[in-house]
């Protein structure tokens, strides 16, 4: 079994006793971010495209990519992007395979380095089928950041379809699941997000190195 075979939140919840809470605009009141010209105008070619393919490869290269690549240069060189890695962790509790997207606390863009955060394309164009395999992802991004260190901070991580965006966070044993959806024709408020994230990992990592 690997990360995709998750598919029941209640699944991911029982296997490695976690508490589930949902709450409001958990993500809502950072501030928001501008896109760059170089963004808008690429989602502007990209997106209606990637909709009439809809394929989740096409979401995935001409939605979900350029919003991370704008991730990295915001916050370059502090942070590097992974796709398509391969994440095992610990097997035999079955988290183990290949993750759509982990962004790392380091500008090492050769290997990954603790901490992560985990976003996860959502399959079938659904955000509550991406939500198990996320959760399951961040269980292991927790046991990755803690390795050695006992390293003790949120992981947060992320499901979309492309279009719509949906958030988590974990700590410890209680995962907190955004009830809000947040879109990608308001950009400033998506990019404020994801940006907040990072900067929780980038805060992070500087204790990590302390």
């Amino acid at each position: 079994m690997a990360y995709s075979q998750f598919r029941n939140l209640h699944e991911v919840a029982n296997r490695f006793e976690l508490e589930l809470q949902t709450q409001e605009r958990l993500f809502a009141d950072g501030p928001e971010v501008a896109p760059s010209h170089r963004l808008t105008e690429d989602l502007e070619d990209k997106a209606p495209l990637a909709l009439q393919i809809d394929t989740e490869k096409a979401r995935s290269e001409m939605m979900i990519t350029p919003v991370l690549v704008e991730l990295v240069r915001l916050h370059r060189p502090r942070i590097s992007l992974f796709s398509g890695t391969e994440f095992n962790v610990d097997p035999e509790r079955d988290l183990n395979g290949f993750c759509d997207f982990l962004i790392s606390g380091s500008s090492n863009q050769r290997i990954l380095t603790r901490p992560l955060v985990v976003i996860v394309e959502a399959k079938a164009g659904m955000i509550s089928s991406g939500l198990p395999q996320c959760l399951a992802e961040m269980v292991a991004a927790q046991i990755f950041n803690a390795a050695g260190n006992g390293f003790d901070q949120p992981v947060y991580g992320g499901v979309t379809t492309g279009t719509n965006w949906q958030f988590i966070k974990l700590h410890r044993q209680i995962a907190w699941i955004d009830r809000d959806e947040y879109y990608l024709d308001n950009l400033p408020k998506l990019l404020g997000i994801l940006s907040s994230m990072v900067m929780a990992v980038e805060s992070s990592h500087t204790r990590l190195k302390s």
